[in-house]
């Protein structure tokens, strides 16, 4: 072979290979480099979350203005600082808007690409307020009462809680993807436990096909988050149902689809206590174990166990892929439970519940 085609050879073979380290390495920048920042960000934020430590002192603040006065030196002044009347309403709409000061902190600091997914999530909070407004307004409450003020259609709701008939209301979701499930439920083709579980399946399979549409590292991360949540939500819902005596044909139209546990054995049997053991057998067996007879008399206790659980589950994920979407995706739901248990703790502050109770229920709360 003459020498210019062996040098041929070796220049096409050096471009291909300098070519394929290129693109090797352009996808390793465009992959990772965007959540340096944020990520490096969100970490020096996780070391701001709460201790157990100042749980405690909260607990032993005795009044709410002592409360507030001791989330002065945390994040949340900031939030807490146009309370003045020191009502449990007002500490409560604070702690709100902090969690959303959270989600929008979220969509200024994170690649374009992982911000669609965390405004599925704030969607989460206009179906939640969806669902309690028109169940109040069904059961003649002050709907306005069970208004988060949290989601992506805030003003709609709050019109939702101030409408005078349940037909005004309708007017309020036209155009929205929840209009045609809330017009079954005026029509009297659905109840409004079924109209409920409508909308968190329409809110759960955005997130899954989301999920799905996303690649490596990424789906694998949000493909199990909402997985797991989807057990989550059907474990609680069978298990609720049970106990209130329903039949397996009741209990399937309430269930969400996508989860990775199957439920029909534990729809089958006769009495909570052998749905529980049921739950055993699955995977989900070693997270309820250790808090086994509390659930029996709480449910909530296994509504804990099982958020715990997803947290330490994206944690999990977030050491195998450090700059990934599992670092922000897990400091919020960390900071979900933080404001979960402050808000907690203030409420049983005004109801004058003794500060070593508030210390042991606060630390039930899911």
């Amino acid at each position: 072979m003459e020498m210019e085609a062996v040098t041929g050879i070796l220049n096409t073979t050096i471009a291909v290979v300098f070519t394929w380290v290129g693109y090797k390495t352009a996808r390793i920048i465009w992959k990772y480099t965007p959540y340096s920042y944020p990520n490096a960000r969100i970490k020096a934020m996780e070391a701001k979350l709460l201790t157990e430590q100042k749980f405690n002192e909260l607990a032993e603040s005795r009044t709410l203005q002592n409360f507030v006065v001791n989330l002065e030196d945390t994040d949340y002044k900031d939030y807490l600082a146009d309370v003045s009347s020191y009502t449990v309403e007002e500490v409560e709409k604070a702690l709100e808007r902090a969690l959303a000061g959270t989600y929008e902190l979220m969509f200024k600091i994170l690649p374009k690409r992982s911000k669609g997914f965390f405004e599925l999530l704030l969607e989460g909070w206009d179906v939640r307020n969806i669902a309690n407004v028109v169940k109040a307004k069904l059961a003649n409450e002050p709907a306005s009462d069970y208004v988060v003020e949290l989601g992506t259609m805030l003003p709609k709701v709050k019109a939702m809680a101030e409408a005078k008939t349940l037909e005004e209301i309708l007017v309020i979701l036209e155009g929205t993807p929840y209009e045609e499930v809330y017009q079954k439920l005026l029509l009297g083709e659905i109840d409004v436990t079924r109209f409920e579980t409508e909308l968190y399946r329409m809110h759960y399979g955005k997130l899954l096909s989301y999920a799905l549409s996303r690649k490596d590292d990424e789906r694998i991360i949000l493909e199990e988050f909402v997985r797991l949540s989807i057990d989550r939500v059907n474990i609680l819902t069978a298990l609720r149902a049970k106990k209130a005596g329903l039949s397996a044909e009741e209990i399937k139209p309430m269930l969400i689809p996508g989860g990775t546990v199957k439920l029909d054995p534990l729809l089958h049997v006769d009495s909570f206590d052998m749905a529980l053991a049921e739950l055993d057998s699955t995977k989900y067996g070693p997270v309820i174990r250790d808090v086994r007879e509390e659930i029996e008399n709480d449910l909530s206790v296994l509504e804990k166990a099982l958020n715990d659980h997803i947290i330490e589950r994206i944690s999990e994920l977030e050491r195998f892929y450090p700059l990934s979407i599992a670092t922000p995706l897990s400091y919020v739901l960390r900071k979900e439970r933080e404001i979960r248990k402050l808000r907690a703790i203030a409420k049983l502050i005004e109801n004058g519940v003794e500060p070593e109770r508030i210390k042991e229920l606060a630390g039930e709360v899911a």
